[in-house]
């Protein structure tokens, strides 16, 4: 019995260890596409990304968001920010974000890095 539970939390755990700690500099290079409307320090076609990570979905003062954006609900955690950047639409549906996402996930993580380097 005591196996099984401690399998049960292990399998639990598995998807917070799924995401591995990314490579910031790696992560600058795959950012390049989204600096066509995201930027540090001002709104641009996108809103401010600097101190993205921790902030409430929707808030960065200044930028007109989207309903969707606005009302969602969601922290801009790790496990929020590798949800959005892999499929925007899916995570927060209604979203108009113009991106496909990126489908590597080592990429997510090091663009995830690169946004926490800039916190």
């Amino acid at each position: 019995m005591r196996h099984l539970i401690l399998g049960v939390a292990f399998a639990a755990l598995l998807p917070l260890a799924a995401h591995a700690e990314g490579d910031a500099a790696a992560g600058e290079k795959a950012f390049a596409p989204c600096k066509a409307c995201h930027a540090f320090g001002k709104n641009g076609a996108g809103p401010d990304l600097q101190g993205v990570v921790g902030r409430k979905a929707g808030t960065k003062e200044g930028f007109n968001y989207d309903a969707a954006l606005k009302n969602s609900g969601i922290t801009w955690d790790e496990a929020n920010l590798h949800e959005w950047i892999t499929d925007p639409k899916k995570k927060i549906p209604g979203n108009k974000m113009m991106y496909a996402g990126i489908k590597d996930s080592k990429k997510v993580d090091d663009v995830i890095a690169y946004l926490k380097s800039k916190n």
